[in-house]
């Protein structure tokens, strides 16, 4: 897919913001460095899976949290 053409678009355009830095944390903590132009065709399977698989993770904490705190 080429790049800027991805069909995953936002559905709250005013979280890009907080998902970019979630991912730059992410990645930080798995030790896999973010690509400055976008194009992640140099990584493994591996280092790309690890590192959605632990944002996906970490996003049903926050929203778990979320839910948790709202019911009180």
């Amino acid at each position: 897919m080429a790049q800027g053409s991805r069909s995953n678009n936002l559905v709250v355009p005013q979280a890009n913001s907080a998902l970019q830095q979630l991912k730059m944390e992410a990645a930080q903590e798995l030790g896999v460095t973010i690509p400055q132009d976008g194009y992640y065709g140099n990584y493994t399977s591996r280092e790309t899976g690890s590192l959605g698989g632990y944002i996906t993770k970490r996003l049903v904490q926050i929203a778990e949290q979320s839910l948790a705190g709202s019911g009180k």
